[in-house]
């Protein structure tokens, strides 16, 4: 006689279903509880790099304002017969002081400035008709005459402090009468290039060379 299979009771069967259902939800539960986490995970790390990123991108902009302020250019804002009144075409740039280097032909020696930046002809006038006479320069210009210099300036910007030093051509007239003399009249300041320290003197008297023909 063969025997009937047992079935669970509709109790048995109801509670079952009830457990499998519980099963599901504990499941779904920590499939949401994982998911949060990853998303949590992830905000996170987003907001990191873009912190990270825009870190990133201020040390750029600092190291840009920093080149930026450490690039010096100085214009001529007063200009008369016998002396030129230097400043930088930056605001924010503070001179300090500044040291003039002119061409060894000249047979002088450097000028020193101290807070006020300028140029004046009874520095250098003399000597630099001496060194037009030996190089046999015309004693008139005709148009305005160009006189190199090293000037190596030392400035302020932003609380912190730089030094450049570039090459300049002082602009200058001269002009002769036999009872007078030669008369020596600046015109303006003109960059020509930024120049290494050790190379300035060398790179004036190149360039002194180069203008009065030698």
């Amino acid at each position: 006689m063969s025997e009937t299979p047992e079935t669970d009771t509709p109790k048995e069967a109801r509670a079952a279903e009830a457990a499998a259902i519980r099963r599901r939800w504990i499941t779904l539960g920590e499939i949401l509880a994982v998911l949060a986490v990853g998303i949590s995970a992830l905000t996170l790390y987003l907001n990191w790099a873009d912190k990270k990123d825009e870190r990133a991108e201020k040390a750029a902009e600092s190291r840009k304002a920093s080149g930026r302020a450490a690039i010096l250019v100085l214009n001529a804002v007063s200009v008369k017969d016998d002396r030129i009144v230097l400043k930088t075409t930056d605001p924010d740039q503070v001179i300090q002081s500044q040291t003039i280097l002119f061409p060894r032909a000249l047979g002088i020696g450097p000028v020193d400035t101290t807070g006020d930046p300028r140029i004046e002809a009874d520095w250098f006038g003399d000597a630099l008709k001496t060194a037009r006479a030996k190089a046999k320069l015309p004693d008139d210009s005709v148009g305005d005459e160009r006189l190199p210099v090293a000037i190596t300036t030392r400035f302020v910007v932003g609380g912190d402090t730089h030094e450049n030093v570039a090459l300049y051509d002082i602009g200058y007239g001269i002009a002769g009468r036999w009872i007078a003399g030669h008369s020596l009249a600046l015109r303006g300041l003109s960059r020509v290039e930024t120049l290494k320290p050790d190379s300035a003197q060398a790179r004036v008297d190149a360039r002194w060379a180069h203008l009065s023909g030698k």
